[in-house]
């Protein structure tokens, strides 16, 4: 049987709590400009969504890791949208590092996509960077690979390292109170 561990919402706002300096500092300015300002205009996030777990046959909710990844959301290259991505600092955020193949997916392909841009705009002297957010790092080998300069810069942050049991986070409980406590917390279903 696989081991669970339960995440309420008042405990992940305290791991992101203790993150917010260092993000804010790794990422200068740019940060900053995801918050909305009084009378400056609304500043849209762009989101790509991936798959690589699939359910294994049963009503338990642990899925295994499958073989290919599936892009279930991805940026729209036709939009203008994608060259204010060009010259940015980019974070790229997960809730779980578990065999690293969707991240190692999601920054070659990004890194591709901005590259055919830059030179589709005549901006390839614009230095893109991506950096990683992950809640939760599992403590294993992993399968996937990031880029050197990434890992040698500190592109990549973990809100914890945490051993390999399986996650159930809030959101993917059938139903649970955003103030649900953690003597209570195993009664919903994940």
């Amino acid at each position: 049987m696989v081991q669970k561990h339960y995440i309420t919402y008042n405990q992940l706002n305290h791991q992101l709590s203790s993150l917010h300096i260092r993000l804010r500092t790794q990422l200068t300015s740019d940060y900053s400009s995801f918050l909305k300002r009084p009378g400056a205009p609304n500043i849209p996030i762009q989101a790509i969504g991936l798959s690589l777990y699939e359910k294994i046959g049963t009503d338990d909710p642990v899925e295994e890791a499958g073989t290919k990844v599936t892009r279930t959301q991805w940026l729209d290259l036709s939009s203008l949208e994608m060259a204010n991505l060009i010259g940015k600092n980019i974070l790229i955020v997960d809730e779980v590092d578990d065999t690293r193949t969707t991240l190692e997916y999601a920054v070659k392909e990004l890194e591709k996509d901005v590259d055919m841009m830059q030179k589709k705009l005549g901006r390839q002297g614009e230095k893109t960077q991506f950096f990683i957010f992950v809640l939760h790092n599992k403590d294993k080998p992993k399968k996937g690979t990031l880029p050197k300069e990434m890992v040698d810069e500190n592109r990549y942050l973990a809100a914890k390292t945490v051993e390999d049991i399986w996650i159930c986070y809030p959101w993917e409980a059938m139903w649970v109170s955003p103030k649900q406590t953690r003597s209570n917390v195993k009664q919903w279903s994940c």
